[in-house]
């Protein structure tokens, strides 16, 4: 029945590949690709994994180049329709690498990016530890295991390193890797020595390894006489020519071992007697394409409990297909004259091809029963894979005790102390503390972190004692470990504090459990994990990233650990709402929001951008709406006014100071506090598409700017790119003059940095007189 399942996979997905770029019109001309070889070497394993060994608490990553295999299996199982089966790579169709949120729900985790996908494998196995140890998991959802199907061209991504390390630190456990070792990456074969070293970097990170090089039938040949004198041949072929040898078949085949061990009679006896087909599928029956060593390799791993596992399975890219081994396969496309000889061999009928049970040899009603009989195709709850959570109630207001008028604080230090202060858990904030659980790359102290640490607990599936506290030394940190804590200290590596955030926030969805993780990062190292970044959005995962300190305002740090360009990241990047509040009381409503605004169905995750530099808060009222939306007036400009400054962040003593010369001249300008450029043209743009609809929407900062002169003038100021505000000029026709930063940065001290980059009062005042001359 297995055999069935595989020899179908191998049709369905080579078929759904040629439908897309053979049989569907192509208007533009353009190859519209999928990959035939990289399915057709991992069909094996995926059968043997989906249909023998898989149970319905498993997730797993399927490798990139696989998804038409994955689809194919859910086609089999009942969870994909015939309709969507040939929109592969299409507009609105089937996506070309698994996605969680274009391809639905049966996707674990989308695996677009290469080798993220496998790293988020371990840190799934890490939040499905912290949910059952904090007493969170449903208990209808039973633990599984986290399982990734990894291309080997993978293995040369940094990340995975990286993850491997911190795993090990973590002690993780139920991660099982399936490496597919076919050898050839997109533009060569894989060095013949590097996978010896992959095996030993595995070993030494507490992994359990399972090679499988040889299927049965090899295996059985060595077993004859002097058949280790065939399996030396065969361990010894470097890469290149085994692959070389595959693509040509059996007459190359018995050339090559003829003129290496021709005097060898035992070896005679072995070759001699097949036909150049039979000797290829013996020299080709590598253990990645046995399914019979594959499950029983599966199982016995299974059965000897949690221990984090890679399996190497040998195979042969594009194994069954013409290009079977030939090293320029990976985008390689049967010709329509190959397909039509694949189909024959197939047993597949011309108008058949999607038919479920068109071209096998066995009862149709016993492999319908036995597909239905499998363990993974039993339902993971009533709901289906992407589990139910309730939403984490959030106080209306927030305990916000940086807030005080007139108390000289910065946003980073504000954001510690009303964390420390949710922390308490007291009233209606019991809940909340509950579910949040923070994280950070060895930043934890210096991102005002330590007080919700010193609260709450690291997480550590073992407890672990304070040592400094046990021998009663003085620290500032109490940082004891065990199963309740809710923080999870990281090295010093960004993509894996992005990969953390990541799975914490799929929590909800994969393990019914939702947590409201908080990750604090140096702002400008969010550059270093970025592609974690947006592949954790990309999947529609729910965090509130904190990024501190920002900015040039880190002023004695130097040009390394200052940010110019993150405020355009937070614009351009989709499902992440981004803010940079300036004060105290805006971080308050910002904080709220973000946590409310991560669990809402349309919501996203949230950045908050903060500073070191500490502030004088003012005594105020504001506008929750207002502040996160994008901006409000600190001082409303009058009607017609000429002119208004827009501050962003800590330039504000800066824009207050010239705003207050500036009144002197232009007594009705207007002075404007931004809280999110990415907000304001977010909404900018929806109106703007509505309109084009017909449905005119006036959006937040086309209401704000009306009071003012149509050709008025705005000076925007803000510690990073000023492109970010330089689209304000836009929205209603007027004139910017954008200040901010644009080339890295210096040691040195505030005043001389603003000065020397253009954010002191003076370079406001010169910027408003330019932008008066133009009015």
């Amino acid at each position: 029945m297995l055999k069935a399942v595989e020899k179908k996979l191998l049709w369905l997905s080579a078929w759904m590949i040629h439908t897309a770029n053979h049989v569907r019109p192509n208007r533009d001309g353009l190859k519209v690709g999928g990959h035939q070889a990289s399915c057709a070497s991992i069909i094996s394993v995926m059968t043997a994994l989906y249909f023998d060994m898989l149970k319905p608490s498993d997730r797993v990553a399927v490798k990139p180049h696989a998804g038409p295999v994955f689809h194919a299996i859910n086609y089999l199982l009942g969870r994909q329709t015939l309709e969507k089966m040939s929109t592969l790579r299409e507009f609105g169709g089937i996506q070309p690498y698994p996605s969680r949120v274009k391809d639905g729900v049966e996707v674990d985790f989308s695996t677009g990016s290469v080798g993220l996908g496998v790293a988020l494998t371990t840190f799934g196995s890490l939040v499905q530890d912290y949910v059952h140890l904090h007493g969170l998991a449903r208990p209808d959802v039973p633990r599984g295991r986290h399982i990734a199907l990894v291309g080997d061209a993978e293995l040369d991504e940094g990340n995975i390193y990286e993850a491997l390390l911190e795993g090990w630190k973590h002690d993780v456990r139920d991660v099982w890797w399936v490496i597919d070792y076919n050898r050839q990456s997109l533009d060569s074969v894989v060095p013949d020595r590097l996978f010896g070293r992959i095996e030993g970097l595995f070993r030494d990170m507490g992994w359990n390894v399972v090679t499988l090089k040889y299927g049965r039938k090899l295996l059985a040949a060595f077993a004859r006489d002097e058949g280790d004198t065939l399996r030396r041949w065969i361990d010894d072929c470097p890469n290149s020519l085994y692959a070389a040898l595959t693509f040509q078949g059996g007459a190359a085949w018995r050339n090559a071992l003829l003129s290496d061990l021709g005097r060898v009679p035992g070896v005679r006896a072995i070759i001699d007697p097949l036909s150049d087909d039979e000797l290829s599928a013996l020299m080709t029956n590598l253990g990645g394409h046995d399914i019979e060593t594959m499950s029983e390799a599966f199982r016995t791993q299974d059965a000897e409990g949690d221990q984090p596992t890679c399996f190497i399975a040998y195979t042969i890219k594009g194994m069954g297909l013409p290009f079977a081994g030939h090293k320029d396969n990976h985008s390689g496309l049967m010709t329509r004259e190959q397909m039509d000889i694949f189909r024959t061999s197939m047993n597949i009928r011309p108008g058949h091809e999607w038919d479920f049970f068109e071209g096998l040899d066995v009862p149709e009603a016993e492999l319908r029963a036995f597909i239905e009989a499998v363990p993974f195709a039993t339902p993971i709850a009533p709901e289906g894979r992407a589990l139910a959570s309730p939403m984490v109630h959030v106080p209306a207001l927030l305990p916000t005790p940086g807030a005080g008028a007139g108390r000289v604080v910065s946003t980073q230090a504000a954001f510690g102390e009303m964390l420390a202060e949710i922390g308490r858990g007291n009233g209606e904030c019991a809940d909340l503390a509950a579910r949040i659980v923070t994280t950070s790359p060895d930043v934890t102290v210096s991102t005002n972190l330590g007080p919700w640490v010193n609260r709450r607990g690291i997480f550590d599936r073992h407890k672990k004692n304070d040592v400094f506290r046990d021998a009663k030394l003085a620290s500032a940190q109490r940082w004891g470990m065990s199963p309740e804590g809710q923080h999870v200290e990281l090295g010093i590596a960004e993509q894996n504090l992005f990969l953390v955030l990541g799975a914490l926030g799929l929590s909800h969805s994969l393990y019914g459990a939702r947590l409201l993780p908080v990750g604090t990062v140096y702002d400008p190292f969010v550059n270093r994990g970025l592609d974690a970044l947006i592949y954790g959005c990309y999947q529609d995962a729910r965090f509130m990233l904190v990024s501190t300190p920002s900015g040039i305002t880190l002023a004695p740090e130097g040009g390394q650990h200052q940010s110019i360009n993150t405020p355009l990241l937070g614009m351009a990047q989709d499902r992440l709402a981004a803010f940079e509040p300036s004060h105290a009381d805006e971080l308050a409503v910002l904080l709220r929001h973000g946590f409310a605004h991560m669990q809402a169905p349309q919501g996203s995750s949230v950045w908050l951008r903060l500073s070191t530099r500490g502030l004088t808060q003012p005594d105020r009222r504001i506008d929750p709406a207002a502040v996160i939306a994008g901006a409000h007036w600190v001082v409303k400009p009058a009607e017609g006014a000429r002119i208004a400054i827009a501050y962003q962040g800590p330039v504000a003593p800066e824009a207050e100071a010239a705003f207050a010369e500036l009144r002197a001249e232009e007594p009705g300008a207007g002075l404007l506090a931004i809280t999110s450029p990415d907000r304001l043209h977010a909404e900018w743009l929806k109106a703007r598409r509505a309109g084009r609809g017909g449905t005119r929407v006036g959006s937040h900062i086309e209401q704000l700017l009306a009071p003012m002169a149509a050709g008025a003038a705005l000076v925007t100021i803000l510690d990073g790119h000023p492109a970010a505000h330089a689209w304000l000029g836009a929205v209603r026709g007027q004139r910017v003059v954008p200040l901010g930063v644009d080339r890295f940065g210096q040691a040195g001290d505030i005043p001389t940095l603003y000065a020397e980059y253009g954010l002191d009062e003076s370079a406001i005042l010169d910027a408003c007189a330019e932008a008066l001359l133009g009015v």
